[in-house]
């Protein structure tokens, strides 16, 4: 298959991953800089006194701080929390005292607390003694919660706090992370260009014969030896009859000649997320059939159709009318990507829409499927500029099972 690259609307990754004095990469200090500003000003422009962050996604947006990503992340207190004061810097408390005061030299010590670990709400008050101590009166007044705690915990947090009002905080911190920074999208970038590497290995290795599982270690495989610090989930690879009701896990089925294969994967790069995915025959042309090219069309048409209407302007709204297609099951979604792969803009019926600004990183990811005949799903990774969308998803679509291109596609051959 020949990979065509090309075009204004085409994410060109120009950059390396590794520090170096002969060009301009990221500059982390400056995206850490940026993304703590950005969170300042949306406390100072909310009626908060302070914001706890209990997510580590927040919590590495605020400070830089890196965790255990894994199933651990989701275990109140487990790791870190951040406690972002109106009238203050950020304080970080984690069990990792000593290798965040050793390696994180843009927060003061003072500011780099040991979390006293709190995986019981009865480890709450001495927390909120220290808490009250460092933050004076911004613990009296309205404090928000990033995430949604279990009542126990919150019932401790209100009676260690009893001057305090506790409430939703998740929009404020969203707001800070809405719009991306220049640093963030060149992390971004990266991030979907190891994802497309990931999935070129995979697609190296899938053939009539080996197993959906050992289809998705090869895609993992490459992710680690470049450096990807998780996956944004536990990644699919899904084949056959699997496809279409579609059943988003990997299994380990073994692929067969003719089947339809879905692989949705992302890996991890400075704590963004790539995302994206694409559907491939496996094996060789004959096992197509018409049935096969429509649902193919209607995806992708509905993925291009949507991108089109990724402008400032338009709205999340704009973007879910274009996905939600005749054979799609309810399964085509979109959503916002960041330090959390799933973060706003929120993109769903029932939600209320949000206009959408230039630097917002949006993925698009619509499905169409028939029992019997299999399932596809597509997704691109795109950035909204102030003319038309820029799309960081560069690798080919299966031009066999496709009637024709999209305009906005510049990399795959035509049919």
């Amino acid at each position: 298959m020949k990979f065509l690259r090309g075009g204004d609307k085409v994410s060109q990754i120009a950059i390396g991953q590794m520090g170096v004095d002969w060009e301009e990469r990221i500059s982390f200090d400056k995206l850490r800089k940026e993304r703590k500003e950005k969170a300042k000003n949306a406390i100072e422009d909310s009626d908060l006194s302070a914001l706890f962050t209990f997510s580590m996604h927040d919590t590495r947006y605020i400070t830089g701080f890196r965790g255990h990503l894994g199933p651990g992340t989701f275990r109140f207190g487990s790791w870190a929390t951040t406690v972002l004061p109106k009238h203050g810097e950020p304080i970080l408390y984690t069990k990792d005292l000593e290798h965040a005061r050793k390696r994180m030299s843009w927060i003061d010590d003072e500011n780099i607390q040991h979390t006293k670990n709190l995986l019981h709400p009865g480890r709450v008050p001495k927390w909120a003694e220290d808490v009250k101590e460092r933050i004076g009166d911004d613990a009296k007044g309205k404090i928000g919660i990033d995430r949604a705690i279990p009542l126990s915990y919150l019932n401790a947090l209100k009676e260690s706090f009893p001057k305090a009002e506790f409430v939703d905080g998740t929009g404020v911190i969203n707001n800070a992370k809405m719009i991306k920074t220049s640093e963030e999208i060149k992390c971004q970038k990266i991030a979907t260009a190891i994802t497309e590497s990931g999935f070129s290995f995979a697609m190296d290795y899938m053939r009539p014969g080996v197993r959906e599982c050992e289809v998705l270690a090869k895609a993992w495989e490459r992710f680690t030896a470049l450096g990807s610090e998780w996956s944004q989930c536990a990644n699919i690879v899904t084949s056959g009859p699997n496809t279409a009701p579609y059943r988003r896990i990997t299994s380990d089925r073994i692929i067969m000649s003719g089947d339809l294969v879905i692989i949705d994967i992302g890996a991890c790069f400075n704590g963004y997320w790539g995302d994206w995915t694409r559907t491939y025959l496996c094996g060789k042309d004959g096992g197509i059939t018409e049935e096969m090219k429509d649902l193919y069309q209607e995806s992708y048409d509905a993925l291009f159709n949507a991108i089109s209407k990724a402008t400032p302007g338009n709205t999340t709204l704009d973007i879910i009318k274009e996905i939600d297609t005749e054979n799609s099951y309810g399964l085509s979604s979109a959503h916002g990507c960041g330090v959390n792969p799933w973060e706003p803009p929120l993109i769903a019926r029932g939600v209320e829409e949000t206009e959408l600004k230039p630097d917002m990183l949006i993925n698009i990811e619509p499905y169409a499927g028939k029992p019997g005949v299999g399932g596809v799903r597509l997704e691109n990774q795109i950035r909204v500029t102030e003319n038309e969308p820029e799309i960081l998803s560069t690798y080919p679509f299966d031009e066999r099972l496709l009637h024709q291109t999209h305009p906005l596609d510049e990399t795959t051959p035509e049919p």
